[in-house]
């Protein structure tokens, strides 16, 4: 409630006169009243914040601290639960995130996991709301879009561990098998990266014909094929195995080289060239 004071003419003494009368008005909801609500929002589920609230000091020191520490050592000079707490500041502004980070590793196994995980699932987890998942994605997305400018329109071959590199970053932590072609000009030199197709946790469907018109579509004289195993084990499959005979079959046809077939595993990659299976 609010009062205001009104000027209104009225009928005293038996004539008009102008009269300040002070009155209670009850006034609506304006837009301002709710901004802070809005940027207030926990991420927490059943924890909505109606006004700012002061960040308690021991959260604010400790974020302080922990900012601090990744300016002054990097990255190695935190363990992974904090390097993800720093993650979350910027999506949960004002409650403890250590519990959630802490949560988030012991779902998932480790920060990469935690990053490339699903949105779905990252949804299911208690607490983790869609500016978590947001955030999340877009570290993901910096990631891979750093790790690709290391390759792309660069010579493969002297740049081959930067490429090993760029393919752990992008699929090496994938809960799904996606398959990628990596087209290369004459030189080879590398001018298109594309997933071709996602799967499931230990199948993804390939097309060679699809592979080779699309090398022909970019004026590809050559390929590298690249899948990852989400199991962890970069051991090829028979399907695998002729999976690549049949794009090499068709590639040849074509006049388009096929390098390699990479299968990215946890922490290594098998190279069908150096098993002399290509």
């Amino acid at each position: 409630m609010a009062a205001k004071t009104v000027k209104h003419f009225g009928y005293v003494n038996g004539s008009f006169t102008k009269c300040a009368q002070r009155i209670s008005m009850t006034r609506g909801p304006h837009f301002s009243d709710s901004q802070a609500a809005l940027f207030d929002l926990d991420e927490a589920v059943g924890q909505v914040s109606t006004k700012a609230k002061a960040l308690p000091s021991y959260i604010k020191d400790h974020r302080a601290r922990l900012r601090e520490r990744f300016m002054v050592g990097g990255a190695a000079a935190l363990p992974d639960y904090e390097l993800l707490e720093l993650v979350l500041f910027r999506a949960i502004p004002r409650r403890d995130v250590k519990p959630l980070a802490r949560h988030l590793l012991e779902e998932f196994g480790d920060f990469n996991r935690v990053m490339s995980a699903p949105a779905a699932r990252l949804r299911n987890i208690s607490g983790v709301g869609e500016a978590v998942v947001t955030e999340l994605k877009i570290v993901e997305a910096a990631a891979h879009r750093l790790a690709q400018a290391k390759v792309l329109k660069k010579h493969v071959v002297s740049s081959w561990d930067a490429l090993l590199d760029y393919c752990q970053t992008a699929m090496a932590h994938g809960e799904i098998e996606q398959f990628r072609v990596l087209y290369l000009d004459r030189k080879n030199v590398l001018i298109a990266d594309e997933a071709q197709a996602k799967g499931t946790v230990d199948h993804v469907p390939v097309y060679p014909r699809e592979v080779v018109k699309r090398a022909l579509e970019l004026n590809a004289t050559a390929m590298i094929l690249v899948h990852n195993h989400p199991s962890g084990d970069p051991t090829p499959s028979d399907a695998d195995i002729d999976m690549t005979q049949q794009i090499q079959l068709a590639a040849d046809t074509m006049g388009i080289t096929l390098h390699d077939h990479l299968i990215i595993g946890m922490s290594q990659e098998l190279s069908f060239k150096a098993e002399g299976l290509l």
